[in-house]
């Protein structure tokens, strides 16, 4: 299995196991996993209705661009998904911490792009 390929199933399988686990304080919410393995473009998203109100969020982002480097843009969790990334044989080579200024990627342990 090629690189690309072996991301995107890691990426929804973490995805799926992240949106498992649902929140008892939240009935109403639903996850949603968005992957469009053509472009490489990966979401967890929660919506549904709290009272009255209808609500929609982007729980975790993730890409796979610059080549085959797994992009996270979006973490709204308490859940490091980039230790699960590195459990899972992904180099620290191969994530981008896309929500990090570039000029301050170069002091972290991640690619820069």
């Amino acid at each position: 299995m090629d690189r690309i390929k072996k991301y995107q199933k890691l990426i929804v399988d973490l995805l799926e196991e992240y949106a498992s686990v649902k929140p008892a304080n939240l009935s109403n919410q639903e996850y949603q996993i968005i992957a469009d393995t053509q472009r490489n473009h990966f979401q967890l998203v929660s919506m549904g209705w709290q009272q009255e109100r209808f609500f929609y969020n982007v729980i975790l982002h993730l890409d796979i661009k610059t080549g085959d480097k797994i992009w996270l843009q979006v973490n709204n969790t308490d859940w490091n998904i980039v230790d699960s990334l590195l459990e899972n044989n992904v180099p620290s080579s191969q994530i981008v911490l896309g929500f990090v200024s570039p000029s301050l990627r170069q002091y972290s342990q991640f690619a820069e792009a």
